[in-house]
């Protein structure tokens, strides 16, 4: 395992060769290729605005993670985002409008964030946000979904908004997806796959690694199903246990160590595609890029948070600016201190030392 490796860097090279790669397939489409051109110079904009800041001694992470939704069609076995209540089956009330959504685009355009990650719940159920997103031509929009919503409507919307990226859930195989997500899950996720194919469209997968699937999700088999399809992005996530009961499903140190090894063999042998691992990145880079080192999170209500994984808030986005919500008290508390850096048996450091969180926004508020 490289103990030197540079995620953000990692990240940044990943997307910007992605774009390159689509430059390269598409010059038949002047339309695409335009696009990503223009693209191209939008990061490159955007990292000098962040070298700046840095310069000034101010840090403005490359990411943002947004959760446009607290709602969500699917009840999949584990999900922490249920565990923590951040998804329910009630009625949204008092989330954020879609026109306050793209005024955190716009600061975060301004700010020289390239990369806003749309999340939920299901983010596809909230159109009139992702449709807002496709202005923001500077930004790159990967929209992690379940797929189960993309339709017409939504391929007709990422042809003309090349900025959004679908990035599909998927567990490995169709048992072990369908038993975690659903039946019938895997037989849409590869029906929008081949689709996206043929459209020529950019998609990526994300995986949640489990005692269950670890093996099978990084071995060429399941890897050649994705790139033959287009895919061109996988995201391993560390299953988090939020549960007791589900404990058993987080990987173990010698787990993780065959995945990282395993992602090690695919940057090398399959270059075709992106593979970025969490947490196991964040460990050979540093430790955790959450609460504003690397990205932080905004959810569904407005409340910036650390990162999914750990839903606590100081500040909300509706009663600051974007730049303010990223120097909270919490924030600058955990960026400052060591428990970044720790280490930790779970798929989260914060989530695993919640109970320090807790207290340290109890010491800010006092």
């Amino acid at each position: 395992m490289n103990e030197n490796f540079d995620l953000q860097n990692y990240l940044i090279e990943g997307v910007e060769g992605v774009v390159k790669e689509a430059i390269k397939a598409t010059l038949k489409n002047p339309r695409e290729s335009a696009f990503m051109l223009k693209f191209a110079k939008a990061t490159r904009t955007a990292s000098k605005k962040r070298r700046e800041a840095e310069d000034k001694g101010e840090h403005i992470p490359p990411f943002l993670i947004a959760s446009i939704t607290s709602k969500c069609n699917l009840h999949c076995a584990g999900c922490y985002s249920r565990c923590n209540h951040a998804t329910t089956d009630t009625k949204p009330v008092s989330q954020l409008t879609s026109e306050e959504w793209l005024k955190i685009f716009d600061e975060a355009d301004e700010l020289g964030i390239s990369f806003i990650l749309l999340a939920g719940g299901e983010p596809m159920l909230r159109r009139d946000i992702i449709e807002a997103a496709g202005k923001k031509q500077n930004i790159l929009f990967p929209i992690f979904t379940n797929g189960t919503f993309i339709d017409e409507k939504y391929f007709a919307l990422f042809d003309k908004c090349r900025n959004l990226v679908p990035i599909m859930s998927i567990e490995g195989s169709k048992e072990i997806t369908d038993n975690r997500r659903g039946k019938g899950i895997y037989d849409k996720l590869i029906a929008n796959m081949e689709e996206f194919r043929k459209r020529g469209l950019i998609f990526g997968a994300s995986v949640t690694v489990t005692t269950q699937n670890y093996k099978e999700v990084t071995s060429d088999e399941f890897l050649n199903s994705l790139s033959d399809r287009g895919c061109k992005a996988v995201i391993f996530v560390e299953y988090v246990p939020v549960t007791e009961e589900s404990s058993e499903l987080a990987p173990s140190d010698t787990e993780r160590e065959y995945l990282m090894n395993e992602i090690q063999r695919l940057r090398e042998e399959r270059p075709e595609m992106v593979y970025i691992a969490f947490p196991g990145d964040e460990k050979s880079s540093g430790g955790c890029v959450a609460a504003g080192r690397g990205f932080f999170h905004i959810n569904s209500h407005g409340g910036a948070e650390p990162c999914p994984f750990s839903p606590y808030s100081d500040v909300n986005i509706r009663n600051s600016s974007l730049r303010e919500a990223m120097h909270s008290p919490l924030f600058m508390a955990l960026q400052s201190g060591d428990m970044l850096l720790d280490d930790h048996n779970g798929g989260c450091v914060l989530y695993e030392k919640r109970e320090l969180v807790e207290s340290i926004i109890a010491q800010s508020a006092t």
